[in-house]
């Protein structure tokens, strides 16, 4: 009997806070990958939603000779405008299927200007991950490539 409980060893403190050590510093190096592709794809994601919404601007402006003014703003491509200049031919049921206006992916409003900056016709703006206006973290329509 004596035999057998000198045979049974168990982990010390040191093997155990080593072993503890290590689950720590791959947790971590997991948690950070991960955590960059998730920001990543928010970007992307509000890029896509963005392009979007200017192919739907460029069929409004096709179909009613100008681009909404920043007063009737996005809400424009959902339902015809009842003051500023009157929309030629509107679709019935908008532009955007749903009848709603996407938001950025971090549940803000976008921002529409027209005309825009830089001398172009109109603006979209996402105030991005830190969500306040004209900081470097802002998603602006005339800056995607």
């Amino acid at each position: 009997m004596k035999k057998i409980i000198e045979n049974q060893r168990g982990m010390t403190l040191v093997e155990i806070m080593v072993v503890v050590t290590i689950i720590g510093i791959i947790a971590t190096l997991v948690t950070v990958n991960v955590v960059g592709y998730l920001d990543r794809a928010r970007v992307d994601t509000t890029v896509t939603t963005i392009r979007s919404l200017e192919q739907m601007l460029e069929q409004y402006r096709l179909d009613n000779g100008s681009y909404p003014s920043s007063e009737q703003g996005l809400n424009a491509l959902v339902e015809a405008p009842s003051f500023g200049k009157s929309p030629k031919r509107y679709p019935t049921g908008g532009y955007i299927k749903g009848g709603k206006v996407p938001k950025d992916s971090w549940k803000n409003e976008l921002v529409y200007s027209s005309p825009g900056a830089n001398g172009n016709p109109y603006e979209i703006v996402s105030i991005g991950p830190d969500q306040q206006e004209g900081s470097e973290d802002d998603i602006k329509s005339w800056e995607i490539e």
